[in-house]
């Protein structure tokens, strides 16, 4: 009973102490001078991509910008229709990268080779199956670029599909953001999403790029701004105009092997924040855990229900704010169980990385 209650206290100090910051939070009005940004995308074999979300990216109403397009080894259409927009569109700069099949690469690669073809300071980062939620993306983003802003957190969903792997899609997405939203607010600023992410190119060469972590699939995004984000230089943007989505996974193993791949970044993150998470998660699986065990023994029956009930309507409060905020939709009445189920699922995604990465050491 005392562990269950413990983990209570833990559990609201989570969600009350850091949470509540994004819940409560709201944009400063600030007078920013419109700044040149450069959006970087890069795309391999993503032609029916760039057709239908490129146009959108180039036609924002932003008086000052560029937006520069890595051909990462294509071999569909992506170049022809490139070279296409290029006659149309001054401001848009392609770059191929030719196959080379004794030399494998990744796509922080592609994202170095274009932020060094970069011509502005401010970078604005996304993916060539994201489409901004609205024209005035690049101008939402960039109303956090103040003098002592070096990297802006944005949003990046997903397209709402009927069937149960998108809702737990679209929760895992939400919740993240949650977390790393609130975090950053709190002054602990651990990671973004490659969708939707602004930074310095200053930042990127002093940091030597993705140097540290070049030699991992995952990183581009989250270990990047693990590294060289602060209290001070980092700010969020949560205007809905700012936000970006793309198409969900379609299989459940496409899924799977993308939240497994994602995760392999977590052990790479600083001490305090792996405590954090990893203590979060705990504590979570213990309170769902003890719950179920002292209600089946019918023990302190009223204390047991009335702690779960104020720790249930506290999460339904918050994620029914952060739904409309992020424009997430019919994931309130999951809720509960997803939050219920997902933090199982992390620790036996992370337990097989593990595994995995113990075998090959040893071959």
């Amino acid at each position: 009973m005392l562990i269950y209650i413990a983990t209570f206290a833990i559990q609201m100090l989570f969600w009350l102490l850091i949470y509540a910051r994004i819940i409560f939070y709201h944009p400063a009005s600030l007078k920013i001078r419109k700044t040149p940004v450069s959006v970087i995308i890069c795309a391999r074999n993503e032609e029916q991509n760039l057709r239908k979300n490129l146009p959108l990216i180039l036609n924002q109403q932003y008086a000052d910008f560029e937006v520069v397009v890595i051909n990462d080894c294509s071999n569909d259409g992506t170049e022809d229709f490139l070279n296409e927009l290029t006659r149309e569109y001054s401001f848009l700069k392609t770059t191929t990268i030719k196959e080379d099949k004794k030399f494998r690469h990744g796509k922080k690669l592609a994202l170095t080779i274009g932020i060094k073809s970069a011509s502005h300071e401010w970078l604005l980062l996304t993916d060539a199956d994201c489409r901004p939620e609205s024209e005035y993306w690049i101008d939402r983003m960039q109303r956090n670029f103040t003098s002592g802003t070096s990297i802006v957190l944005g949003y990046g969903g997903f397209y709402t599909h009927k069937g149960l792997l998108n809702i737990i899609i679209r929760f895992d997405t939400l919740y993240i953001a949650m977390q790393y939203f609130s975090y950053a607010l709190a002054g602990l600023p651990y990671m973004g999403v490659g969708r939707n992410l602004a930074y310095r190119k200053e930042l990127f060469f002093n940091n030597k790029g993705f140097a540290s972590h070049s030699h991992l699939a995952s990183g581009d995004d989250d270990l990047f701004v693990n590294e060289t984000a602060t209290a001070k230089n980092t700010r969020i943007e949560l205007r809905p105009e700012s936000h970006t989505r793309s198409e969900p996974k379609q299989s459940w193993a496409d899924w799977y092997y993308q939240k497994k791949r994602h995760l392999t970044t977590g052990p790479r993150y600083k001490p305090l924040i792996k405590f954090l998470l990893g203590f979060e998660n705990l504590t979570r699986i213990l309170f769902y855990s003890l719950f179920l065990y002292l209600a089946i023994k019918a023990t302190w029956i009223m204390v047991i229900l009335g702690l779960f009930i104020i720790r249930l309507t506290i999460l339904l409060s918050f994620f029914k704010i952060m739904s409309l905020r992020l424009n997430e939709k019919h994931l309130l009445v999951p809720s509960p169980i997803l939050d219920f189920l997902l933090p199982f699922l992390n620790i036996f995604i992370l337990f097989s990385n593990y595994v995995e990465a113990r075998r090959r050491r040893w071959k």
